[in-house]
């Protein structure tokens, strides 16, 4: 007796989602933090990694960039061989590096971009010089889905600061202009009881998000958790407004369950892995 031949499409597969970003070796942001929440939330994670850093709860101590033909090879192997269904972006720290990205989203045709223009550390470290931030606007973000700056980074974009929550708006739109289809501006640095993001999609449709402030010394890593997130829910097929909501839910919960955990002597991680694990695999 024989069995029927199993063919491609009798396999169910997973959700893929690829990390293009840097490594943090005290766990808590960039690659790490992307897996984790990509495993939270049910998916399979891949990297390509970007720079290697040396850093903890208190700061980074060193960067070593990865070569841009390594960047190629890793995002090249990876496409060809397991597919993509979403692409979060993070630290990228040249403008070869920028250039090996958008050359790769352009080839591939890669899905569902949310890029997370990392420019500075939860600790205040500068992490992309002027002329990087300049080629990554020019070649990146036409290619994104969703753009996910803090003010510290929205700050550097525009040239700008930001002053409060009456001027999120203002912001919001003068970063769409950027050439973005979508921004997601978080407003978590200002002062005061509520956490308020602005999402601003093509047309001019804006949504104000506001959620009760966290008390909590572990900040470290929420930028890469909730771009991460959101490239997560895009995967899993939500569109886009709806995906923001679902990884701010779920990065909301990560906060308050680490709360109360002492992890090292700086800002500490979130707890990625409060979430019960989502459906892993795509009929």
């Amino acid at each position: 007796m024989t069995s029927e031949p199993q063919t491609e499409s009798t396999f169910s597969r997973y959700v893929r989602v690829l990390s293009i970003a840097g490594s943090d070796s005290g766990g808590g942001a960039g690659i790490q933090a992307d897996l984790k929440t990509f495993a939270a939330l049910g998916c399979y994670g891949m990297t390509a990694i970007t720079a290697i850093t040396a850093q903890n709860t208190q700061g980074v101590r060193a960067i070593h960039g990865v070569p841009p033909d390594m960047l190629r090879a890793q995002i090249d192997a990876v496409v060809e061989d397991i597919g993509v269904d979403a692409v979060k972006i993070g630290m990228l720290h040249s403008p070869e590096v920028v250039a090996v990205v958008a050359d790769a989203v352009r080839r591939h045709r890669l899905p569902h971009v949310v890029l997370d223009p990392v420019m500075v550390a939860t600790s205040g470290d500068r992490l992309m010089a002027a002329e990087t931030v300049q080629v990554l606007v020019r070649d990146l973000f036409p290619l994104a889905e969703v753009v996910t700056p803090n003010l510290d980074e929205a700050a550097l974009l525009l040239g700008h600061a930001i002053a409060g929550p009456e001027t999120l708006d203002a912001a919001a739109r003068e970063l769409l202009a950027l050439g973005a289809p979508a921004v997601l501006l978080k407003g978590g640095h200002l002062a005061g009881d509520a956490v308020i993001d602005v999402l601003i999609e093509t047309g001019g449709r804006l949504t104000r998000l506001e959620a009760a402030r966290i008390a909590t010394r572990n900040g470290h890593g929420t930028g890469c958790t909730l771009s991460s997130a959101i490239a997560a829910q895009l995967a899993l097929g939500l569109p886009l407004a709806q995906a923001v909501q679902a990884a701010r839910a779920y990065i909301l919960g990560a906060i308050a369950a680490g709360a109360q955990v002492r992890t090292g002597q700086g800002a500490g991680p979130l707890n990625h892995g409060f979430a019960p694990v989502a459906q892993w695999v795509q009929p």
